[in-house]
């Protein structure tokens, strides 16, 4: 197929766009499918999320499972949806899956994550390796936090939209592979991770997919000190900022859940009481959600 994200692609793009705009969402609320319970769901439930995320590449399921720990709760719905490889990072637990949560002894600690900092506008895994990029991804509540922790979510195809309608020479900017670079992590033992460098925006070879690598932080990231790129970060940057209808706010209460195919995501600072600490289950997977493809979607 020719993928719509290529540049070349013009009259693509131009129908994948009409497409993708046509009854999009514009809140979160649009988002939300009631799931009896995410290990099993429901032939009708399977079918609600998979059409939200077709649509804006995430869905967010309100499970009644409460505060149930079981971690086959994200494990097997992500399995029923095709997400199946796991990124088992450094930090992640032994089976893979990493509890988000506040953590005061080391390593931990020095990551944002486990901490009640705001986190700002990143995809998940933007450091990783090319052959380990991560495309999809849950978050499941397990306890939320006493105030705060909400999150902000945006389509990442939205956002390429809106840039290649404003300039398309925002794109190429961002498809550079020199774009962004992740300067290498040195702990105490040597170098924990060397230098990453790569696009932002890339398209994979063999389905057209739109991928996505990005965060919003001032520290320790590495930006391509060309006019082009700088002017295309500002412009992102903007449009992250911007109170635009595409830009959904969600908090995530016990037993719901995002899943999506890594789009745009922040979080909002947070505090914890003794009844309320605040307790989720990330789930990262280097596979997309089955049957979102920008092929089996749109049949371009």
């Amino acid at each position: 197929m020719q993928s719509p994200f290529l540049l070349e692609n013009e009259s693509a793009y131009q129908a994948w766009r009409s497409r993708k705009l046509e009854n999009y969402p514009t809140s979160a609320a649009q988002l939300i499918v009631e799931v009896g319970d995410p290990r099993k769901p429901t032939q009708a439930e399977y079918a609600a999320i998979l059409q939200a995320c077709r649509k804006t590449n995430m869905a967010i399921y309100a499970g009644r499972t409460g505060a149930d720990p079981d971690k086959d709760i994200p494990r097997l719905l992500g399995r029923r949806l095709g997400l199946e490889r796991l990124d088992s990072n450094m930090l992640a637990d032994e089976d893979g899956v990493t509890s988000l949560k506040v953590v005061e002894s080391a390593p931990r600690q020095a990551y944002i994550p486990y901490t009640n900092r705001p986190i700002k506008w990143h995809t998940d895994g933007y450091y990783n390796r090319p052959e380990r990029q991560i495309r999809g991804m849950i978050l499941h509540c397990v306890q939320s936090a006493a105030q705060g922790g909400e999150n902000a979510l945006m389509d990442h195809e939205i956002a390429y939209l809106l840039m290649r309608d404003e300039n398309p020479d925002l794109i190429r900017a961002l498809m550079q592979p020199d774009a962004m670079t992740i300067p290498a992590r040195v702990e105490e033992d040597g170098v924990a991770r060397p230098d990453e460098t790569g696009p932002v925006f890339s398209v994979h070879p063999s389905s057209g997919d739109l991928h996505m690598r990005y965060t919003a932080r001032i520290r320790s990231i590495a930006w391509k000190q060309d006019a082009a790129t700088l002017a295309a970060v500002a412009f992102l940057g903007k449009l992250l900022d911007s109170d635009l209808p595409y830009i959904y706010r969600a908090r995530l209460e016990p037993g719901m859940g995002l899943i999506c195919n890594n789009v745009l995501h922040d979080r909002a600072g947070f505090s914890d009481d003794e009844t309320h600490r605040r307790l989720l289950y990330r789930a990262r997977y280097y596979d997309r959600i089955a049957g979102t493809g920008v092929g089996e979607v749109y049949e371009l």
